[in-house]
């Protein structure tokens, strides 16, 4: 009798086992589908972008020559950077420790913080706004859109670090944080696209 309850057990045990592996698998196949639409709909931006200005004769508005690219490169950079942040948070996960996860995870947010302020400093210093010529409103769409992912990862991390003070949260898997690392990262690859279209290729 005792063996076959602890045959029951193991059997039970394997079956929850495989069902939530086939959960975690689903989730991250679902995650990546959503990515996937998320670059078709940038991928339609970046092509509207370019077929507006290769067309255009009179692509910046009337008094601009074009864009000043010192403050955005340094926001690019902080940006860029904090992929490899979120990573280091990651890798502290992995490992169990969560003070180094929260610190880099706050860490990544302090710079994606930084690049938003930065992006509401050059939006209020431009002496054009998304009302003139397609260029001010593919600028303001594009850059507007991107942002609005920034904010929307910024919050993601926020709600992972909340979970961390959680005892035990992380004890089954991490599937939450690896996806806003993820996305973290596809956010910072459609910027490095987007700053060589508009402040780059002018």
């Amino acid at each position: 009798m005792t063996a076959e309850r602890a045959i029951a057990q193991d059997t039970e045990a394997n079956v929850r086992q495989h069902q939530e592996h086939d959960a975690a698998g689903n989730s991250k196949f679902g995650f990546i589908v959503f990515l996937l639409s998320e670059s078709v709909i940038f991928l339609s931006f970046f092509t509207g972008y370019i077929v507006y200005k290769t067309t255009t004769l009179d692509w910046y508005p009337p008094g601009v020559t074009g864009l000043e690219t010192r403050d955005p490169f340094i926001n690019t950079l902080v940006l860029v950077s904090s992929s490899f942040v979120i990573y280091v948070a990651e890798r502290y996960l992995h490992d169990q420790k969560l003070w180094g996860f929260r610190l880099f995870l706050l860490a990544t947010m302090a710079m994606g913080s930084y690049f938003l302020f930065g992006q509401a400093v050059e939006w209020r210093s431009l002496p054009f706004s998304y009302q003139s010529g397609l260029f001010g409103g593919t600028f303001f769409l594009l850059t507007g859109f991107h942002g609005l992912h920034v904010l929307t990862g910024i919050l993601l991390q926020t709600l992972m670090l909340g979970r961390s003070f959680i005892p035990g949260n992380y004890d089954n898997g991490y599937f939450g944080v690896e996806a806003t690392s993820l996305f973290w990262h596809f956010v910072d690859v459609i910027w490095i696209v987007l700053y060589t279209l508009i402040y780059v290729w002018q």
